[in-house]
């Protein structure tokens, strides 16, 4: 479990460095197989990840839901 935990804290803090870049376009996928594409506006809070349209429209998605993230440079 220990090891579960370890690897799920550098996961958030590697893809909190990413979501910093705003010239990556990222794909979520979740754990369903939905993938979801973030918006240029995003972040991490409390193990969610926030992101916003240009309406401010919000979305949040739960870390724990994320299966794996894809990247592109834009």
């Amino acid at each position: 479990m220990k090891e579960t935990r370890v690897k799920s804290k550098s996961f958030r803090d590697m893809l909190e460095k990413y979501l910093e870049i705003k010239g990556l376009d990222i794909i979520v996928v979740l754990n369903d197989g939905t993938e979801v594409e973030l918006y240029k506006n995003r972040e991490i809070i409390n193990d969610m990840i926030i992101t916003m349209d240009g309406s401010n429209k919000r979305q949040s998605i739960p870390l724990s839901e994320v299966k794996s993230v894809d990247m592109f440079a834009a």
